[in-house]
C-alpha cells in the first residue's frame, strides 16, 4: 500500500478510533506527528499519519482489530529513547503511544513481585519498590525517562547487568494484545514454569513486532544495604579493557563495571559542567567500579583488593566516592555520555557485545577501522559484560542508515565482532538500522524461523513491520 492510499485509509477510521480513545487522545497535528517521527536513533525522521493514546488493554485491542482488518501499519511507542529505530513509523500508519498506560498496579511484598503498565518510567518503578525495601536492578542510562514497556521490547540492560542480569531475568508474565486484537497472558506469576513454550521470554526483546504489551509482572529482590564506588584512571585504553576480565577472573562480581574513554568523559564533563573526575594528559580511559551488598566491611575489603589487583596496569591515582552525592555525580556523567557525544557530532552509535576477554581486541579493531574509513570514534559502555558502545563521527555523514560508505565500514566492524565471538547488539536491539547486518550473525535458516514466528503472531504483518528483518 502506498503512503497516499494508506493515509486515506487511516483517515477513514478516525471516527472509529474516536469512539475507542476519545477525541482528546487522537493526534494528527503537524507538531505531534513530528514528535513521534523520531527517537534517539541517529537523525532519522518518519512521521506517522496518526497518533493514538489508549488507556486500557481493551482499547489497544479495539485499535489493533481495525488495523489488522484494514492492513494499516502500527508502530508501538514507549518514551522514544530507543537507539535502533524500533519506534520509528517508517511506513506511516498508526503510532500507539503508551503514555497513558502508566500505573503501578500492585507491589507484592510477600512474593517479591510487582505488576505495572508499559508506560511506567523505569526510575519511578525503582523508587516505588525501593520504598518497600525491594530492588529492580535493570537500569538503562535513560532510566529517568524510558518506559518499562520499551525496556521489555529491547531487553534492556544497564550498568548493573554485570551482576544482576538484564530485563529478561526479571519478567515473569506479560499481558499482551496480539496484532489480531486478542488479549492473552504469556505465562504465570511464578518463579519456575515448564508449561509449554516460553512465550514470555520470546516476547521480551522482540521489539514490538509480536504484540503490544499492556501489563508486566516483574520479579524483585531484596535491596542491598550498601554500595561503594571507585574510579580508576588508565593510561592505556586497551589495558582498561583487559582489566575487566582480570577483575572477574579473580572472583569479584561488581554491581557496576563501566568503561569510559577519555574523549567521551571530557565531552560529557563539559556539557554538564562537572569536573569531579580528574583528567591528566596521561589518562586514556577510566573504569567506574561499584560493589554492593549487606556487609560494608566486606565491601571495603573487596574494593581494596580490586585496587591492588589493578596495580599491574599503568594506572593513575584511584579515586573513591566518599558519599552519595559524589556517587550520583559520577553516575550522572556515565548516564549522560550518550547525549553529550551525540551533540558533539557522534551521531552513529553501535551496541556491540563480545566475551569480556575480547574487549581489548574489539577496541583495537574499532580504532583501526576509524583510521581506515576516516571517522572519529569514542568508546564507552558496560565493560563488565562485554557490551561496548561505539560512537562514530564522520564529517557530512550524520546517519549510517542506507549510507553506502558507512554500511561498508559497519559491516566490517560487525564481522570483527562476530569473529571475536560476539554479536551486533547487546541491549539496543536491531530495529531498523541494524537489520542489514543480521546475515553476519545468523544463517538463513535462523532468519526463516524468526519470520515464521512473526507470521504466526501477525499474519497481516501490521505491527512494527520492517523491523529486525524485511518481510
Amino acid at each position: 500500500m502506498d503512503k497516499i492510499t494508506q493515509a486515506h485509509s487511516v483517515t477513514a477510521h478516525i471516527p472509529s478510533f474516536t469512539k475507542i480513545v476519545g477525541k482528546e487522545n487522537i493526534f494528527t497535528d503537524e507538531e505531534s506527528l513530528h514528535q513521534y517521527a523520531h527517537d534517539e536513533t541517529e537523525n532519522l525522521h518518519y512521521p506517522p499519519e496518526i497518533v493514538l493514546k489508549p488507556k486500557t488493554s481493551e482499547e489497544v485491542s479495539a485499535i489493533l482489530k481495525i488495523c489488522h482488518a484494514n492492513k494499516i501499519p502500527v508502530t508501538p511507542r514507549g518514551a522514544g529513547t530507543g537507539l535502533s529505530g524500533g519506534a520509528l513509523p517508517q511506513l506511516g500508519g498508526v503510532v500507539i503511544a503508551a503514555e497513558r498506560m502508566n500505573q503501578i498496579h500492585f507491589i507484592d511484598e510477600k512474593n517479591f513481585q510487582v505488576t505495572v503498565e508499559p508506560g511506567v518510567i523505569t526510575e519511578v518503578l525503582q523508587n516505588a519498590v525501593k520504598e518497600k525495601g525491594l530492588f529492580y536492578p535493570p537500569d538503562p542510562s535513560s532510566r529517568g525517562s524510558c518506559f518499562i514497556g520499551g525496556n521489555i521490547a529491547e531487553n534492556s540492560g544497564g550498568p548493573k547487568a554485570v551482576k544482576y542480569g538484564v530485563v529478561r531475568d526479571y519478567v515473569l508474565n506479560l499481558e499482551m494484545v496480539l496484532p489480531t486484537g486478542e488479549i492473552i497472558w504469556t505465562g504465570a506469576n511464578v518463579l519456575k514454569n515448564s508449561t509449554g513454550y516460553n512465550l514470555t521470554q520470546l516476547v521480551v526483546g522482540s521489539e514490538g513486532t509480536l504484540g503490544f504489551v499492556t501489563k508486566i509482572v516483574l520479579k524483585l529482590i531484596p535491596l542491598p544495604k550498601y554500595d561503594l564506588l571507585m574510579l580508576v584512571p588508565f593510561h592505556n585504553l586497551e589495558q582498561a579493557g583487559e582489566a575487566v576480565a582480570t577483575i572477574c577472573k579473580a572472583g569479584f562480581t561488581p554491581s557496576g563495571l563501566e568503561l569510559m574513554e577519555i574523549e567521551s568523559l571530557k565531552i560529557v564533563s563539559e556539557m554538564i559542567d562537572d569536573n569531579i573526575i580528574p583528567v591528566t594528559k596521561e589518562t586514556a580511559a577510566h573504569l567506574i567500579i561499584e560493589v554492593d551488598g549487606n556487609n560494608k566491611e566486606v565491601l571495603l575489603q573487596e574494593m581494596e583488593a580490586i585496587g591492588e589487583l589493578l596495580t599491574q596496569y599503568e594506572i593513575g591515582e584511584i579515586y573513591f566516592a566518599e558519599d552519595a552525592t559524589q556517587k550520583e555525580r559520577l553516575w550522572k556523567l556515565r548516564r549522560r555520555v550518550a547525549e553529550a557525544v551525540k551533540l558533539k557530532g557522534y551521531t552513529i552509535e553501535e551496541d556491540t557485545v563480545v566475551p569480556r576477554a575480547a574487549l581489548p581486541d574489539l577496541i583495537k579493531g574499532v580504532k583501526a577501522l576509524g583510521e581506515k574509513y576516516d571517522f572519529a570514534v569514542v568508546c564507552y559502555g558496560h565493560a563488565g559484560d562485554g557490551n561496548l558502545h561505539i560512537r562514530i563521527k564522520k564529517e557530512g555523514v550524520p546517519n549510517s542508515y542506507e549510507h553506502p560508505e558507512m554500511t561498508k565500514a559497519l559491516r566490517e566492524m560487525f564481522v570483527l565482532v562476530k569473529n571475536l565471538g560476539g554479536t551486533i547488539s547487546g541491549e539496543h536491539g536491531i530495529g531498523l538500522i541494524q537489520k542489514p547486518y543480521m546475515d553476519i550473525v545468523f544463517k538463513e535458516v535462523n532468519l526463516q524461523i524468526m519470520q515464521k514466528i512473526k507470521k504466526a503472531f501477525d499474519p497481516n504483518n501490521i505491527l512494527n513491520a520492517g523491523k529486525i528483518f524485511d518481510q
